[in-house]
């Protein structure tokens, strides 16, 4: 008697931090473009991956396992295009190293996510969000009550009223042979001891139920951002703002001095000159471009917003 009414205590409580999830989610106006006109959209009747972003999911689930924070929840957020009765996902967002997390919780870095987001969607401005994937470290396989209290909060703001939802557990039944994923069930997928579960949820709805998944050969648009992840959480807040407040901000992911960097151009009003902020692990510099020309300039701000308009500043007065 004593052990369940511990194990009914702990489900409540797993519950209650589940509810909280959804708190950290990026505002869905920071990652959503206005819609161009009204479109009709019915009942979701399958989610599509692309094959790197199926691969991606199992693969950093994996190593989220192996690493020193295995225990925690992790999660995702899914960005990509909703059709009439499809969601086709384009992009994943990793909860990021920031993230607040336990084996019953998991708040993402909101930060990271608006700023990834709009990186995205420089390539594709139809690009949405669509839902998220998480994981549960025991065996629940569904969607918790906690997770209903948060999405029935939330998921009415989406396009369609309705949400992609992944669970992800690591309860899935080995099998001999070469590891190859399989789809026992039209909604749930297993590669080794991994299980993703997909789920939809309407606005109004009482439950979530079961959504059918396919593939199609495709990319992770948002790929090449995870290489470059613990930079963009460092400096989400000041590179966003410096969005806000500067048109045609662009960036890319380039070959920085010690891995993979992330490079934002901001153009000056020379014709051709820019301004590059290249951010690494632990170096951040400032380049003047002018005539096919490149020059290193530095400042003492430790801001990059800061950093940019000190420079900006100081080119004005150069002109």
């Amino acid at each position: 008697m004593l052990r369940a009414l511990v194990s009914t205590a702990g489900r409540l409580l797993a519950d209650l931090n589940r509810s909280l999830f959804r708190e950290c989610l990026p505002a869905l106006e920071k990652i959503d473009p206005p819609a161009p006109a009204p479109r009709p959209f019915r009942r979701l009747e399958r989610v599509v991956l692309t094959d790197e972003i199926n691969r991606m999911l199992f693969e950093e689930y994996a190593e989220h396992r192996q690493g020193s924070r295995g225990e925690e929840e992790t999660g995702w957020v899914l960005l990509g295009l909703r059709e009439e009765t499809e969601a086709l996902v384009l992009a994943t967002l990793p909860a990021g190293a920031h993230r607040s997390a336990g084996v019953a919780h998991v708040r993402f870095n909101s930060d990271a996510q608006a700023l990834a987001s709009r990186i995205v969607r420089q390539s594709d401005r139809r690009l949405s969000m669509l839902g998220v994937v998480h994981t549960h470290p025991g065996s629940l396989r569904h969607p918790s009550d906690g997770d209903f209290q948060g999405d029935s909060q939330w998921v009415g703001r989406l396009r369609g009223g309705e949400g992609v939802f992944g669970i992800g557990t690591a309860d899935a039944e080995a099998t001999d042979g070469p590891a190859v994923a399989r789809q026992p069930r039209p909604h749930v997928q297993c590669l080794g001891e991994l299980r993703l579960s997909w789920y939809a949820l309407k606005q109004g709805d009482r439950r979530y139920r079961p959504l059918p998944v396919g593939l199609t050969l495709g990319p992770d648009l948002a790929r090449p951002l995870h290489s470059v992840w613990p930079t963009i959480e460092e400096h989400a807040e000041s590179l966003d703002r410096l969005c806000r407040q500067q048109n045609g901000v662009q960036f890319q992911v380039t070959a920085g001095e010690r891995g993979p960097a992330l490079l934002a151009r901001l153009p000056l009003a020379e014709p051709g000159a820019a301004l590059h902020l290249v951010l690494g692990a632990d170096v951040t510099r400032y380049q003047v471009v002018r005539g096919g020309e490149l020059t290193e300039v530095t400042t003492e701000e430790t801001r990059v917003d800061r950093g940019v308009y000190l420079l900006l500043a100081e080119l004005a007065g150069q002109s």
